[in-house]
Parts: structure tokens; C-alpha cells; sequence
């Protein structure tokens, strides 16, 4: 049986205990950071001649030119046309689902028109090219292709770069359909801080992009980090995380596995559950402790379970509320007889599934809302990728001249105030202009 904490809001240790448990550095040590430094500016200064040489140290994968590292649009197609046809059909279903709900977060262009004529608003344009990264090593991810290229694409971005390690030179046909479906337009058989390198100052081969987004391994994402500011980034996620409420009176096995369904992703990541209900907790862990052994990943589930995980019993769902504020969870299931009750409590978090039968795992690949998610407590002040993240917002500044006239003196008293003398005169002269014409 792992051995899962137990916290209890009545305990006058509990808040300390849980933010101990739910604190999370993620910070690359200086030999990580080190060692993508060294990468981010060889590929910066020696181009496509670094990304050959690191792809053949890192992914065992030779190639005759940088060229060859693009995977043709064709293969693309193929690998579509050739995968069992019920996951093509899972493909499209749940590209279909993630379309329509991007489409509705799509941003507009607007405007007003004040009194005196004068007009204000904000022009939308989508970003030029977006690099996704997409990860290759342990498992495969075509869900996270979608999740990242759908949005950009619904926002209107022209070119979508992909880039994916392919270890020893294994190509997954699931990965590269899922990029056919969502409309990636290039992809590149490169992983790692080289990878993010090349995304983020280009080579002669790889395009430059303006933003990167997906999830990686830890040199990715130092890599991210150290290059923010040169492009944009989405975020620097931590381990999965998923967040219970329970009243009680929901079946405990059904729980037991959703916990485990983040649990499988690392030993890292975090499963815990709340419930005013002690006796449920028990049953919880009974399931847990029945179910474990028949789980493919067991010993990630368990190391997970060991050393992030918990069973927090509250006074009541009000409380429990509290608590989950406090966590900002990733993932946050209300497993309640009436969550729409609940849910005005809730203040952060990064995804909600409402009641009994939602299960978390049904926004990690096809619900609709994006999987990318905030973590370790980020949902504080961040929220999940969407359309908008793909979208500029360019403010817009029509004078009349009498709107002119009336801003201009208004600039002026608070740029003299400033000491700003040269913006006080810029707004002075057309002023004067409409003043003394």
C-alpha cells in the first residue's frame, strides 16, 4: 500500500503541512542550466551544423544535411491515411471538439466613436509563425499536438513549425497524423534545447518563430525560459496535477483511478483528494490499495502516490473550496451531488469537471477546452492556453482635431508635471493649431 499523507483542516499544522506538500521549485539546477546555455549559443552562431551534430549525440539520428530533418508534408498524409481507422476517427473527433470550442475564444477587432469624432479601439491580428513542441522520448503525445496547433490555427497564424525528437530515427505515425489533422505546416525531426533553439533565433533551415509553445523535459524547459524575451512562451509547467472534492457519494473506485490517471504521467506529479467524508477517504485508499497492483504504470503511479500525494479531510465542501483555492490546482474535479453550487466558491483553478461523471481525463484528449494547463499554484494568476495566446492586441488612436485640441492640454499639464518637456510642446503644437487656426 504507498503511503499516502493525510492532512485534516482541524489540525493546527495543516496549512503549513499542505504548502510544504504542494510547493514546487521546478528550477533547473546550474549544470542544466549550464549545458543549455552552451547549447542556445552554439545553435545561435553555428546553425544547422550544431543542430546535426547535437541531433546525432542526443537522438542517435544521422543526417546527410539539415535538410533531411524536415519530414515532408507527404509523410504527413500518409501516416494519416494509414493508422487503424478508429484512431483516425478519434483524431478527427477530438479535433472537431477542440475547433469548436477555440472558435468561440477567438478575439475581435474593434472600435468607437467619440463625441467629437475622434476614434479609439483595438486592431486583432494573429501571430506570424508558432513553433510547437511536441516531446518524443518516453511516450508519445498526438493529443498535445493537437491541443497546441488547433488554437493557433483557429487564430489565424500562417505557418505552424512542429518539431519532435525522434530517438534512434522512429518516427510515431499517431504523432504525425495528429499534425495532419491540426494543420501543422512543417515538422522537424529535432528535440531538446537545440530544438528550442533553432525555434527561437532560426537557422538556415528552421524558420525563426515569434512564439514557442508545448511541453518538454527539463532542458526544454530551461531552454524556454532562457529564451523568453527573444520569442514569446507559453509557460514553464510543473508535474500534473489533479484535485478531487468528493461529498462522499461517489463510487471510490471511479476516484481511486482518476487519481491514478495523473499519477501515471511521472513520479512527480500530484493526486489529491478532498472530502469532509472520513470514512470515504478510507474507501479511497482501499481502492487504491486493490487496484494498484493491475496498473501498467504502477511503480510511477505509486512513486507518484508516495511522495506528492494526499487525503485531506475537511469540515464541510465550503472548506473544502477553500482549500482548493488555495492549491490552484491544474486539474480540479467537483465530484459533488450539485457542483454548480460549488463552483461559485472556486477561484483558481486551471480546468473544472463538474459532478460524477465527468472525468478529468476526458479534457486531457477530447472534451474540448485545452489541455495546456496552469501548474503549481500558477492558476493564481494564470489560465490555459487558448486562442487569444495566438492573437496580438495593437491599440488604435484616431484624433479629431478638436479631440486633438482637448487631449493635447490635458498631455501637456501631466508631461510638464513629469518634466517632460518635449511631450508637453508635441502636444502643445497641434493644440495651438486648432486653438489659433
Amino acid at each position: 500500500m504507498p503511503n499516502i499523507q493525510r492532512l485534516n483542516t482541524a489540525d493546527a499544522d495543516f496549512w503549513p503541512r499542505l504548502e510544504t506538500l504542494t510547493a514546487w521549485e521546478g528550477v533547473a539546477d546550474e549544470a542544466v542550466t549550464a549545458v543549455v546555455r552552451d547549447i542556445l549559443a552554439r545553435v545561435r552562431t553555428e546553425g544547422d551544423a550544431a543542430l546535426l551534430d547535437y541531433t546525432h549525440r542526443f537522438d542517435r539520428l544521422d543526417a546527410a544535411c539539415a535538410a533531411d530533418l524536415e519530414i515532408p508534408a507527404e509523410r504527413l498524409r500518409q501516416a494519416l491515411a494509414t493508422i487503424p481507422t478508429e484512431r483516425r476517427a478519434a483524431l478527427e473527433t477530438a479535433a472537431d471538439r477542440i475547433r469548436a470550442y477555440a472558435e468561440r475564444q477567438k478575439l475581435a477587432s474593434w472600435t468607437f466613436t467619440e463625441a467629437d469624432g475622434s476614434v479609439l479601439g483595438q486592431q486583432v491580428t494573429p501571430l506570424d509563425r508558432v513553433g510547437l513542441y511536441v516531446p518524443g522520448g518516453k511516450a508519445a503525445y498526438p493529443s498535445s499536438v493537437l491541443m497546441n496547433a488547433i488554437p493557433a490555427k483557429v487564430a489565424g497564424v500562417p505557418e505552424v513549425v512542429m518539431v519532435a525528437p525522434t530517438p534512434g530515427g522512429a518516427l510515431n505515425d499517431l504523432v504525425l497524423a495528429a499534425a495532419a489533422v491540426a494543420g501543422v505546416d512543417r515538422v522537424f525531426t529535432l528535440g531538446g534545447a537545440q530544438a528550442i533553439a533553432a525555434l527561437a533565433y532560426g537557422t538556415a533551415t528552421v524558420p525563426r518563430v515569434d512564439k514557442i509553445v508545448g511541453p518538454g523535459n527539463i532542458y526544454v524547459a530551461a531552454a524556454k525560459r532562457q529564451v523568453f524575451g527573444a520569442v514569446g512562451i507559453d509557460m514553464i509547467a510543473g508535474p500534473s496535477e489533479i484535485l478531487v472534492v468528493c461529498d462522499g457519494l461517489t463510487d471510490p473506485d471511479w476516484i481511486a483511478m482518476d487519481l491514478f490517471s495523473q499519477a501515471e504521467h511521472d513520479e512527480d506529479a500530484q493526486p489529491i483528494l478532498i472530502s469532509p467524508d472520513p470514512a470515504f477517504l478510507e474507501r479511497v485508499a482501499a481502492s487504491i490499495e486493490r487496484l494498484l497492483p493491475e496498473m501498467a504504470r504502477r511503480d510511477i503511479i505509486e512513486a507518484s502516490l508516495c511522495r506528492r500525494a494526499a487525503l485531506i479531510q475537511v469540515r464541510d465542501l465550503a472548506e473544502a473550496a477553500r482549500v482548493a483555492n488555495f492549491i490552484a490546482p491544474e486539474h480540479l474535479e467537483l465530484s459533488v451531488e450539485k457542483p454548480e453550487e460549488l463552483l461559485p466558491l472556486i477561484r483558481h483553478a486551471g480546468a473544472i469537471f463538474m459532478g460524477r461523471y465527468t472525468a478529468e481525463a476526458l479534457g486531457d484528449y477530447c472534451a474540448g477546452p485545452n489541455h495546456v494547463l496552469p501548474t503549481s499554484r500558477t492558476a493564481r494568476f494564470s489560465s490555459p492556453l487558448g486562442v487569444y495566446d495566438f492573437q496580438k492586441r495593437t491599440s488604435i488612436i484616431h484624433c479629431s482635431p478638436t479631440g486633438a485640441a482637448a487631449l493635447g492640454r490635458t498631455a501637456s499639464v501631466l508631461a510638464r508635471g513629469e518634466g517632460l518637456t518635449a511631450h508637453a510642446r508635441s502636444a502643445e503644437l497641434r493644440s495651438q493649431l486648432v486653438d489659433n487656426p
